[in-house]
This record gives structure tokens, C-alpha cells and sequence, in this order.
């Protein structure tokens, strides 16, 4: 991916409402009938362990004290027995995919779900929140699981692993399971260009590098915890979600063009991301292997047009596709018949079509991850 000189945005101000709209939107930068990807052998992959926002949490949000939520249809509207899991899609997230494609399960629970067998947490769990983002600040907004705290419930799950399968099977769990984390996208769309607070102490640059170092962190504390297999995704082109088309652009209703201007932050700092990964990797010494994978491209490709799958690009399948997410889309809402021909189910998370050509595109970063 070419390195995109970042272009200085103008603040953004929008009304009230706009402003009480955008509150709902923490993506956090999320399938159907597509083919199946078969699976990696060698080598065994025990569990798979997720970490970050709604493009991630399979439920989690459901057991907290939230409105980022969505455990109501019409999401799940493609899943299992159309059940409304907590994931924001018609059906699965690309985690969900990715435990399918190398062997471990069908679909990846929330941790917090309080029914879960000790084979369950042995296989994987994720521990992602829906709003969350690698800005402390982001989490705080929407009242949800920050990453930190994310990195505590894995010192949690480890503890019941322990005392499930001692300490020595634990470890083995933990040293060969693929760690997946997928955020960034909120403390960009959600937080950094909606509110002033991070505007007045941070350019964009700045903001970047405040983003990176936090999320160095996190990844040092998945390290500490026994993570040698860590995939970290990039953020979309945020600038063509649909929410962020419909508060950002000048003619939001007619041709919904993409905003090339917020897309080029995300490459931006993309570019960085991967630098970043590359500094931990090489300080680690081939202890821990950190793949990079880009969510950029392949969303770009639908978005553009590239994919004749799709009929619908830049509008969402829930209602009128421009601005419902979360509670807004809601058993009331209006849903397009096919999800499978729209990249995004609601505003701002792809469909579970998407999710998996998303996976198809990330496959042989997942092979060279995993394989000895």
C-alpha cells in the first residue's frame, strides 16, 4: 500500500441530532452464501482469541450496561435460526470465518456469555465490545469494554483455564492460538472527528502516533499474557462508510461518493500501523510472529464497484441504509431482501458477504501466521 500524505481537515461541527446520531455509530473501524474456504493442515490451531470493537464482539455488549447493543432484529437476520446474537451484521463477523476457515469452530462466542463449557473457552472466545477503540477516550463515550480492560478478561479466561486444565495445558492454549484484534476505526470516525477534545491537543498526525502507542501497549499486554501468534487488522476506507457519507459530505442524497479526504487518513495511517507492527516484531526476536491485515483494499474493491456481487455500495441494508445502526435499526426497520447483494447491513458494518470475501483476501496472512 503507497504511502497518502495525510490532508489537514477542517473541524467538523454537525447539530444535535447529528451529533446524538453519530453517539450511536461507534463502529469501530466489523459471509452468507459465499463459498466455503477449507481448512489449514498443518498446523493444529488450538483456539482463536479476538479482541476490539463491533467489527469483533459476538456479543459481549449484551452483559453490560450499554445502548450499543445489537441483540434485536433484524441483525442476525442471515445467522443461524435468524438469531440476533449481539453481532452487528445479518450473520457472521469475519472472526466467525476465520475460526470456520483453519479448523476450530463455526462461529466464535463472547466471553461474557456465562454459559459457556470449558471446551468453548478452550477453542476461543472473543472478548471485543462493540464502541470500543485503542483511545481510552472512545470507550469512555459509549460506556463500553475499553481494550485494557479486554486484556484483564484474557488474564481472566486464563485463570479459568488453569483451573480447568492446568497450567501447563494453558500455556500450550495460549502460545499456539491465533490472536485476532480489529480496532481503530471508532477513535477516528467516533471520536477524533466528531469531538473537540482530542482536536484541541492533537493534529492528525499526532493523533496517529497518540493511537499507535496505545495500541503497542495493548499488544505488549497480549505478549505478557502468552500471545505468539497475533494478527492485527488496518482501519477501512473510512470514508466511505455510509454514516460518515451521509454527516460528512456536501451532497450526501445524490451520487454518495466516497470522501477521499477522510479515506486517506486511514491509509495514512495504515502506513504507520504496519511500521509499528514491524518495530514490535523485530524487538521480540521471532518470539511472537505479527501479521498485518488489510481491511483497506478488499473493502475498497466493493465499495468501488470492483466486485459485481454487489448491487448496492454505499447504503446500508437496515431501513434507508444512510444512517440507522444499533438501536435505530431496529424490528421496525424496513430491510432490503438480499443482504448478500449490499456491502454494508446498516450504516456502518458490512454484511456477512462482505465479512467473508474480507477473509477470502486475508487467507494466506492467516496461512503464513499459522503454519510452523
Amino acid at each position: 500500500m503507497g504511502f497518502t500524505a495525510v490532508i489537514v481537515l477542517k473541524p467538523f461541527f454537525l447539530s444535535s441530532p447529528a451529533l446524538f446520531l453519530l453517539l450511536l455509530i461507534l463502529f469501530a473501524p466489523s459471509r452468507g452464501g459465499a463459498r466455503r474456504l477449507r481448512s489449514v493442515d498443518p498446523p493444529p490451531v488450538p483456539a482463536i482469541l479476538v479482541f476490539g470493537d463491533s467489527t469483533a464482539d459476538s456479543g459481549n455488549n449484551n452483559y453490560i450496561g450499554t445502548a450499543f447493543k445489537g441483540n434485536f432484529s433484524p441483525y442476525g437476520k442471515d445467522f443461524v435460526n435468524q438469531t440476533a446474537t449481539g453481532r452487528f451484521s445479518n450473520g457472521r463477523l469475519a472472526n466467525d470465518y476465520i475460526a470456520k476457515y483453519i479448523g476450530i469452530k463455526d462461529y466464535v462466542p463472547p466471553y461474557l456469555d456465562p454459559t459457556l463449557s470449558t471446551e468453548e473457552l478452550m477453542t476461543g472466545v472473543s472478548f471485543a465490545s462493540a464502541g470500543s477503540g485503542f483511545d481510552p477516550l472512545t470507550s469512555s463515550i459509549g460506556s463500553v469494554i475499553p481494550v485494557a480492560k479486554q486484556v484483564e478478561y484474557l488474564k481472566e479466561y486464563r485463570g479459568k483455564l488453569e483451573a480447568a486444565i492446568g497450567k501447563d495445558k494453558t500455556m500450550e492454549v495460549m502460545e499456539n492460538a491465533l490472536f485476532l484484534v480489529s480496532a481503530g476505526t471508532n477513535d477516528f470516525v467516533a471520536n477524533y472527528f466528531m469531538f473537540p477534545l482530542r482536536r484541541v491537543g492533537y493534529t492528525v498526525p499526532a493523533y496517529m502516533d497518540f493511537v499507535l502507542s496505545n495500541t503497542r501497549q495493548f499488544l505488549q499486554g497480549l505478549i505478557g499474557e502468552g500471545a505468539r501468534r497475533i494478527a492485527v487488522a488496518g482501519l477501512p476506507p473510512i470514508g466511505c462508510l455510509p454514516v460518515v457519507i451521509t454527516l460528512f459530505s456536501d451532497h450526501p442524497i445524490g451520487n454518495r461518493d466516497c470522501l477521499n479526504n477522510l479515506s486517506s487518513v486511514a491509509v495514512e495511517y495504515n502506513q504507520k500501523l504496519q511500521n509499528e507492527l514491524r518495530s514490535l516484531q523485530q524487538e521480540l526476536h521471532g518470539s511472537t510472529r505479527i501479521a498485518y491485515l488489510d481491511s483497506y483494499s478488499p473493502l475498497q474493491d466493493m465499495t468501488s464497484g470492483n466486485r459485481n456481487e454487489f448491487e448496492e455500495l454505499r447504503i446500508g441494508c437496515c431501513g434507508t441504509g444512510l444512517l440507522e445502526m444499533g438501536f435505530l435499526c431496529n424490528p421496525k426497520s424496513p430491510v432490503c431482501a438480499d443482504a448478500g447483494k449490499y456491502v454494508f447491513w446498516d450504516s456502518i458494518h458490512p454484511t456477512e458477504k462482505s465479512y467473508d470475501l474480507m477473509v477470502q483476501a486475508f487467507r494466506p496472512v492467516i496461512d503464513g501466521l499459522i503454519r510452523e
